[in-house]
């Protein structure tokens, strides 16, 4: 498979992965009294209201083609919430939080069917390609979820420990979002990440297997 098709077997997958994850944010901020995403109009589906043209295109497309798949990973615009409008701004801060990684367990289970009735169903012309752009759903999906679940803020994991630590615990835990993406950057370019990651994914994907028989 050359560069080219490889590109646009996963441009869906990842593209759907990295925007829809945002969009579960607005989504679950404005069911717990938080209107700023909505009144920008980030909550939707669309995914071009999410694409972040570095993020979202880029980045995932130089792994793509430098690693061939490698750690495939990106971002998209982040979906404003204001966590002071919440109904319950501690409590709900983690059900916001987790609706990202919440929406990419959702579509990994969802590319796995697709590859199960793909593997099924009697082979036609694009067997393949939809074989492996179900793997790569699986793929990306699970890096976002896991990924994100890392308890570091601003990460979702970090803010849902922000949610269950006692006040004053959670207010200094807090204060490491500032740094938490340099300590992101610096340990995926000391190549500490993916050390940190595969075990969980390994996990995730042991999941899937047994869930779905492959």
């Amino acid at each position: 498979m050359n560069a080219i098709q490889t590109l646009a077997i996963s441009a869906l997958p990842v593209i759907f992965a990295i925007t829809l994850h945002e969009a579960a944010h607005g989504y679950a901020a404005r069911h717990f009294g938080d209107p700023t995403a909505w009144q920008m109009g980030r909550i939707s589906l669309n995914p071009l209201r999410h694409v972040d043209m570095v993020g979202t295109l880029l980045v995932p497309a130089l792994i793509l083609l430098v690693s061939a798949g490698g750690l495939l990973f990106g971002w998209a615009k982040p979906v404003p919430v204001d966590f002071g409008k919440l109904r319950r701004p501690k409590q709900d801060m983690l059900w916001v939080a987790a609706a990202g990684p919440g929406a990419n367990l959702a579509m990994a289970l969802a590319w796995a069917l697709i590859l199960k009735f793909a593997i099924g169903s009697p082979e036609h012309d694009y067997s393949d390609a939809l074989k492996e752009m179900a793997r790569v759903g699986i793929s990306i999906n699970g890096v976002l979820m896991v990924l994100n679940l890392l308890p570091l803020p601003p990460l979702d994991g970090g803010r849902i420990v922000v949610s269950l630590l006692p006040h004053r615990a959670a207010w200094k835990f807090a204060q490491v979002e500032r740094w938490g993406f340099p300590i992101l950057l610096a340990l995926l370019f000391l190549g500490l990440l993916d050390t940190i990651l595969r075990p969980f994914l390994w996990a995730f994907n042991t999941l899937i297997r047994t869930l779905f028989g492959f």
